[in-house]
C-alpha cells in the first residue's frame, strides 16, 4: 500500500511539473481545483438589511498563503497555496451597518464579525482587520485553490474539498474554517463611561480585564521591553491628514501575553477591546494581535506623564486609517465571540 502511494505522488507530481509554462509567476504553475459549496451565504445581525449574498455576483480575487495549524502545542506546517474566491470587504459592502449601540457609540471601529458553518464551528474577526488595512481582501471564502510547490523537492500539500474561509494575514491558520455559512455583524458587548471631549485626555494608568472577568491594574514595567519605531503619514476617514508622525512603543501582543492564553480557541474566536477615558474603544480580534505574519504589529506607546493623550496609547500599525488608534486607555477586556453573538431581530 505505502509503495501505490508513493508511486501515485510520484506520477502526480511529475503531471504538476509539467503543468503550465516558465515565466516570472512562481504561484500558477499548478492546476487549480474547485471547492464544493453554495456560492451564496447569509449576513445576520447588527445590519440594515440582513439576508443572502450571491457570491457569484462578486469580484473575484486572489491571495497566496502559507498555512500552518497548532497540533499538541507545536505549530505543524500544512503546505502553501493559492486560494482564489470572494472576500468579506466585497461580501459585507452593501451591507449597511445598523448598531444596537448607536446612540452610545457610533463609530464603526467597535464592531466585530462571526463566521460559522453548519458544524457550528465558529471564528471572529474584527470589522477593522476587514476594512482598515492597508492590504485589502486578504480575507476570502475560497472557491478554488491550487498548490504552491518547491521547485527542487518532492513535495505534495493536501488541499480540501469545500469552500474555505481564508485568512491571509494569520501565521497559524485556524480561522481558516471550512464550509462557511453564516456571517454575524456585531458591536462589541460593552457599557462603558467616559466624556466625549474631554481635556486634558489624560488617564494615569489602565486596568487589563482577563476573560474570566478579574480586572487586574496593568504593570508599566511590561511596556518597557524591546521597543519598535514606525513613522505614519497619520490619516483619519474623518479629518484626513494629521501630519508625519513617529510611534515608539512595544507591541501590544508581548505586553500583553502574560493575560491571555494563546490556544486554538483564544485565536479562533477571542478578542479584546480596548477602551478610552472618553468612552472611544476599539475592538481588535486575538488572531490579528497575537497571530499575524506580517510583522506589523499594534504598539503600546508608553507617554509616561504626559498630560496629552497620556498615559498609554495603541497605535495600529497595519491599518490604512488611524480610526483605530486610541489615547489615554483606562482598560483591556478580553472577550469570546460565543458570549457575544446576538440573536438576529424579529422579523429577521
Amino acid at each position: 500500500m505505502k509503495r501505490t502511494c508513493l508511486s501515485v505522488c510520484a506520477l502526480l507530481i511529475s503531471a504538476l511539473a509539467g503543468f503550465g509554462q516558465e515565466n516570472n509567476d512562481f504561484y500558477d504553475n499548478t492546476p487549480e481545483k474547485r471547492l464544493t459549496g453554495v456560492l451564496r451565504i447569509e449576513v445576520r445581525g447588527e445590519v440594515a438589511d440582513p439576508g443572502f449574498v450571491d457570491l457569484g455576483a462578486l469580484p473575484r480575487r486572489s491571495l497566496i498563503v502559507r498555512e500552518a495549524r497548532l497540533e499538541n502545542g507545536e505549530v505543524a506546517f500544512i503546505g502553501a497555496y493559492r486560494y482564489e474566491g470572494y472576500s468579506l470587504f466585497d461580501i459585507l459592502k452593501e451591507k449597511v451597518v445598523a448598531k444596537k449601540n448607536q446612540e452610545e457609540f457610533s463609530s464603526i471601529v467597535d464592531l466585530l464579525v462571526a463566521v460559522e458553518n453548519r458544524k457550528g464551528e465558529k471564528v471572529v474577526l474584527s470589522w477593522g482587520e476587514i476594512y482598515y488595512p492597508a492590504a485589502l481582501h486578504r480575507i476570502v471564502i475560497a472557491d478554488r485553490v491550487a498548490p504552491i510547490l518547491p521547485k527542487e523537492e518532492a513535495e505534495i500539500w493536501p488541499q480540501p474539498d469545500n469552500m474555505k474561509l481564508v485568512c491571509g494575514n494569520d501565521l497559524v491558520s485556524e480561522r481558516n474554517v471550512e464550509a462557511p455559512t453564516r456571517i454575524t455583524v456585531f458591536s462589541a458587548p460593552v457599557r462603558l463611561g467616559g466624556k466625549k471631549g474631554l481635556k486634558p485626555l489624560y488617564a494615569p494608568g489602565l486596568q487589563v480585564i482577563r476573560p474570566a472577568g478579574k480586572a487586574l491594574d496593568f504593570d508599566p514595567s511590561k511596556a518597557q521591553g524591546a521597543r519598535r519605531i514606525y513613522s505614519s503619514v497619520f490619516y483619519g476617514r474623518g479629518r484626513g491628514f494629521h501630519g508625519v508622525q513617529q510611534f515608539s512603543g512595544v507591541p501590544l501582543k508581548d505586553a500583553l501575553k502574560d493575560d491571555s492564553l494563546q490556544d486554538r480557541e483564544m485565536l479562533r474566536r477571542g478578542y479584546l477591546v480596548a477602551a478610552a477615558i472618553d468612552g472611544y474603544r476599539v475592538a481588535i480580534s486575538c488572531s490579528e494581535l497575537f497571530n499575524r505574519n506580517d510583522q506589523t504589529e499594534f504598539l503600546l506607546v508608553d507617554r509616561g506623564e504626559s498630560r496629552e493623550g497620556g498615559r498609554f496609547s495603541i497605535f495600529p500599525a497595519a491599518d490604512f486609517f488611524s480610526d483605530r488608534a486610541l489615547k489615554a486607555v483606562t482598560s483591556i477586556q478580553f472577550l469570546s465571540c460565543c458570549q457575544a453573538i446576538p440573536a438576529p431581530a424579529e422579523g429577521r
